[in-house]
């Protein structure tokens, strides 16, 4: 959850990047994305969980390789690119989106030509997540969303299946009778 807290603190930091309505457009694009494929809640829930845990260590690689603020212009022309794949190759390989779709595939049942699909949808909704909390141009600071979504101490805070149902509740709240 505190991956999801700090989605929460970029929307209230007017020197980040995120918004509600970012977060809105985040949520809708994966809920069309759901109702489009016939895809049940429960298992784009465990997509992302799985998309989080294979781009975790190469994202934590490519920061070690390139640093931070490479790390973030690279995230940041992705999310520009939106859902292009040329965007997200740049982040990547085309073995590694293999890879992710044979994972999700084995966790959700979900075919892998389904996955194979929605696969740029879920990597730009990952990407937009972590990009929330990029500093707004001009203002110089690191990325505490990305930050904490490289944790590498395991701590179970950067579920990203359980942060797309925190936000869910956020943006949809159940209603109170």
């Amino acid at each position: 959850m505190g991956l999801f807290f700090d989605v929460l603190s970029a929307i209230n930091n007017p020197n980040q990047q995120g918004s509600v309505s970012q977060l809105e457009s985040i949520i809708n694009s994966i809920q069309q994305l759901a109702t489009n494929r016939g895809i049940q809640p429960s298992q784009i829930q465990s997509a992302m969980t799985v998309l989080g845990n294979i781009l975790r260590p190469t994202l934590q690689k490519q920061q070690s390789a390139l640093g931070s603020t490479q790390l973030q212009n690279l995230i940041n022309q992705a999310v520009s690119a939106n859902t292009s794949a040329s965007g997200q190759q740049s982040l990547l390989s085309p073995q590694l989106q293999q890879q992710i779709v044979q994972a999700v595939s084995q966790k959700t049942g979900l075919s892998p030509n389904m996955i194979q699909a929605a696969l740029p949808s879920l990597i730009s909704a990952v990407l937009g997540f972590l990009n929330m909390g990029a500093t707004k141009p001009g203002i110089q600071g690191s990325n505490p969303i990305l930050n904490t979504f490289l944790d590498s101490d395991r701590d179970g805070d950067t579920d990203l299946g359980d942060v797309l149902r925190f936000a869910n509740r956020f943006i949809n709240p159940p209603a109170v009778s």
